[in-house]
C-alpha cells in the first residue's frame, strides 16, 4: 500500500469519535437525498401520469398545424380506422380516436360554451381516467347514441341533471349549422375545475353526424405501456407508418408544454433546500480537517524541517478528506438505497393521502423511482462539497513555515 494513502488512513482515526461523526453526519445527509430525491422523482412520475391520463394521452396524431390551431378543418381522415391499425401494430399501447369541437351547450335555464370531445366508448377507459371519474351515472355505451358525459361543475352551472336533456349548438365542418338534443347518462369530477365546468363527452359517431365529418376525427390518442417508453414508440410510428407521412405525432412534452416546465421550477426550488444541507455537511468535514491540521502543526513542521514539500502534506490532507467522503458515500448510498427500495415496494403515504386519492383518482401511495441518477446525485454533491471544503486546509500548509510551526507548538 502506498505509504502516503497508509499516513492519511492511520491520521483519519487518530480521533475515532471525531470521525465518526462526521462520517455520520454525511451518510445522515446521503441517506436523506437519496430518499427525498427517488421520492421526488417518484411523485414528478405519478404527476405527470395522472395529468396525462385525464384527457392527453402519452401521445397523439393530428393533423399538421392543429395543435398551434386547433380548428374542425384540420382533420384526421377515417381516424377510426387509423386507431384499429395502430391497435394491431403495436404491443402493450391503448388507442382511440377523437374528434373535438366548441359548441353551446343549453339547458332550459342557461346556456354554456364548452369543449364537446367525441370519443370510442370501448376505447376511451384505456387511454383517460375520465371514465373511472364518474360521480353519478354511467359512461356512454354506445358509438352512436345521443347521450353525454359531463362535469359536476357544469351540470350544477347548467341546472341539470342525470336523465335531462341538453341541447348542443355549433358550426359542422362543411361550415353548416349543427344541432343536437342530447340525454345526460352521467356526471364526472376530475378536481380540475377548468375541465370540469368546460368539457362534455360525446359519442364519436354521434359527434361525427351532428358536425357533418363523416369518417374524419382530429386525433388518435395513445398511451403508452410507460413513460420511458413514450419516446421509443413515437419513433417507431413515424417510421413504420406510411400515413405517419401525412400525421403530426406529438408527444406529452409538446402536448402539455407547462407541465415538464412546473416540474424544472419545482425541481430548483427543492435543490435549493438540498445545497444548504450540502453545505451545511461541508462545514462539518471544514471543522474536522482544521482541527486536525492545527493538532498536528507541530508534527507537519518537523517534516517540513526533514525536506517533506508542503505540497506532499496538502495532498495528504486531501487524501484523508477524500477517504473520509468516500466513506461517507458508500455507507450513504447503501442505506439510502435500502431505504428507497423498501418505499419503493411498500409505498411511501402520509395522513389524509387515502381521501384525496379517492377524490381525484389517484394512486394511494407513493413509490419513489430508483435509479442510478437519483441514488447517486445526492451523495455525489454532498462529497464535491465535502472535497471543496477540504482544500481549505489542504492550502493553509502551503503556508507553513517549519520553525514558526515548531515554535507554535511547543
Amino acid at each position: 500500500m502506498n505509504i502516503t494513502l497508509r499516513l492519511a488512513w492511520r491520521n483519519l482515526w487518530r480521533h475515532r469519535r471525531r470521525t465518526w461523526l462526521t462520517t455520520g453526519a454525511m451518510v445522515f445527509s446521503n441517506v436523506l437525498l437519496v430518499f427525498v430525491i427517488t421520492l421526488q422523482l417518484g411523485t414528478y412520475r405519478m404527476m405527470i401520469d395522472n395529468t396525462l391520463g385525464v384527457l392527453t394521452g402519452h401521445i397523439q396524431l393530428q393533423a399538421p398545424g392543429y395543435i398551434d390551431e386547433p380548428r374542425m378543418r384540420y382533420t384526421v381522415d377515417d381516424v377510426r380506422g387509423a386507431a384499429s391499425e395502430l391497435r394491431g401494430a403495436l404491443a402493450d399501447v391503448q388507442v382511440a380516436a377523437r374528434a373535438s369541437a366548441f359548441a353551446l351547450l343549453s339547458s332550459a335555464e342557461r346556456s354554456y360554451g364548452v369543449q364537446l370531445v367525441g370519443v370510442e366508448p370501448a376505447r376511451e377507459p384505456g387511454v383517460s381516467s375520465i371514465p373511472g371519474l364518474l360521480v353519478s351515472g354511467r359512461y356512454l355505451d354506445d358509438i352512436d347514441a345521443a347521450e353525454i358525459v359531463i362535469g359536476a361543475v357544469l351540470a350544477r352551472n347548467l341546472q341539470v341533471g342525470l336523465g335531462d336533456r341538453l341541447t348542443l349548438l355549433g358550426s359542422g365542418l362543411d361550415g353548416s349549422f349543427s344541432a343536437g338534443v342530447v340525454e345526460i347518462v352521467g356526471l364526472y369530477a376530475t378536481g380540475m375545475s377548468d375541465i370540469d365546468r368546460g368539457l362534455a363527452e360525446l359519442p364519436l359517431g354521434y359527434f361525427q353526424d351532428v358536425f357533418a365529418m363523416g369518417d374524419r376525427g382530429h386525433s388518435v390518442v395513445i398511451k403508452a405501456a410507460s413513460l420511458d417508453a413514450v419516446d421509443a414508440l413515437a419513433a417507431t410510428i413515424a417510421t413504420r407508418f406510411p400515413d405517419a407521412r401525412r400525421w403530426a405525432v406529438h408527444d406529452w412534452d409538446a402536448l402539455q408544454p407547462g407541465l415538464k416546465q412546473a416540474i424544472q421550477a419545482d425541481m430548483f426550488s427543492a435543490w435549493f433546500m438540498y445545497l444548504v444541507l450540502v453545505v451545511l455537511v461541508a462545514f462539518s468535514v471544514l471543522n474536522t480537517q482544521l482541527m486536525s491540521v492545527m493538532e498536528r502543526t507541530r508534527e507537519f513542521g518537523i517534516v517540513l524541517a526533514l525536506g517533506v514539500t508542503p505540497g506532499r502534506l496538502g495532498r495528504l490532507v486531501m487524501l484523508e478528506t477524500t477517504l473520509m467522503s468516500l466513506l461517507g458515500l458508500v455507507l450513504g448510498v447503501a442505506l439510502g438505497g435500502a431505504v428507497a427500495l423498501w418505499f419503493g415496494t411498500v409505498g411511501f403515504t402520509y395522513p389524509g393521502m387515502e381521501e384525496m386519492a379517492g377524490k381525484f383518482n389517484i394512486p394511494e401511495r407513493m413509490y419513489p423511482r430508483l435509479d442510478a441518477f437519483a441514488l447517486l446525485l445526492g451523495p455525489a454533491a454532498v462529497m464535491a462539497g465535502c472535497m471543496l471544503a477540504g482544500l481549505i486546509p489542504a492550502l493553509r500548509l502551503r503556508q507553513l513555515e517549519p520553525v514558526q510551526a515548531m515554535r507554535a507548538a511547543s
